[in-house]
């Protein structure tokens, strides 16, 4: 069995907003027990070509991506990772185009690629791209962790019922340090 960390929209345009301090250290407190078990780690990230040609007009992206002006663009520093966990240069940075890390993405490929069956998911937001890649990674039979302190939600409540309730169906849900402990 092969387990891979993903860090799911730690990007300066996400991660960088004021609450989300705390998940961004346990990201990092995960990132590095990852790094020193010889781990995958890949990073996702969410961005755009210029004029926004992947977003339709009537899509979910379509009134943010009007509203984004240059800010969601695969160059601009917003949708760059966040200088606290920044990759190495083997491990991988995916852009998707969607609120799921394998929607619009190569990340199933290099999961299979890679040989990995399991997951370990940290992110923000915890109702956006964690839900919905938990949801489209168990479909894909991938065995899944999600690191509760390292996801975050603008709602806290959504996080709590999501982390509490919903992802313990397809996921067992741990701290990150709790996790970390588990891999020494």
């Amino acid at each position: 069995m092969t387990t891979a960390l993903l860090l799911l929209d730690f990007q300066n345009g996400i991660a960088g907003r004021p609450g989300f301090e705390g998940a961004v250290a346990a990201a990092g407190r995960a990132l590095d027990a990852a790094r020193r078990d010889g781990m995958p780690v890949l990073f996702i990230r969410v961005a755009f070509r210029p004029g926004y040609p992947e977003v339709a007009a009537g899509s979910s992206f379509g009134g943010r991506a009007a509203a984004a002006g240059d800010t969601m663009l695969l160059d601009s520093p917003a949708t760059q990772i966040a200088d606290a966990l920044a990759p190495r240069p083997d491990e991988p940075v995916v852009v998707k185009k969607r609120i799921s890390a394998f929607a619009g993405s190569d990340l199933e490929v290099l999961l299979r690629g890679l040989g990995v069956d399991s997951l370990v998911l940290a992110g923000i937001s915890t109702s956006g791209v964690v839900l919905s890649t938990v949801r489209q990674a168990a479909d894909l039979d991938f065995r899944l962790t999600v690191l509760a302190d390292a996801c975050a939600d603008a709602d806290p409540e959504v996080h709590r019922v999501l982390t509490e309730k919903v992802f313990p169906r397809q996921a067992e849900v741990l701290t990150a340090d709790d996790w970390a402990a588990a891999l020494t």
